[in-house]
């Protein structure tokens, strides 16, 4: 098996690299299977110049590193997977100069498939941005 056991979402995020630390995204909060994320507001992110609105892929992303999280806690290990789809519904674009916040859940774990949903808001959770369902396949399995 290709993972480390005993996933630290706190540790993964000191670092900053990678894509999630080009785009600013932070760890927020964790459970056992689930993640919160936030991506700082930048107007380096927003889409249609002079909107002020964050694009949908830094928001995509932000939702795919939250339910990826989501994932590893449940494996409780840091396993090698890949997004197999994430749907994404937009139900509103984000507000100019907010930081948007992220929260991924991990349903259901097989031995090579993980089932996640999660939503995306800035500031309330009862009127969210975006809605997601998806799977991760990990060819080499997760830990059972």
């Amino acid at each position: 098996m290709n993972h480390l056991p005993g996933f630290d979402p706190q540790r993964f995020f000191a670092a900053r690299i990678g894509h999630g630390g080009a785009l600013g995204i932070r760890y927020q909060a964790h459970g056992p299977d689930w993640a919160e994320l936030a991506l700082p507001y930048d107007e380096k992110l927003v889409g249609n110049l002079g909107t002020g609105v964050v694009a949908s892929g830094p928001i995509l992303s932000l939702m795919d590193m939250a339910t990826s999280m989501g994932v590893w806690l449940r494996a409780d290990a840091f396993v090698a997977h890949a997004t197999l789809d994430l749907r994404v519904d937009y139900l509103r674009p984000a507000t100019p100069g907010k930081t948007v916040i992220g929260r991924g859940e991990c349903y259901r774990l097989t031995r090579s498939i993980a089932f996640v949903r999660g939503q995306a808001h800035d500031g309330d959770p009862a009127d969210p941005l975006a809605h997601v369902a998806g799977t991760f396949m990990a060819p080499d399995g997760y830990p059972r």
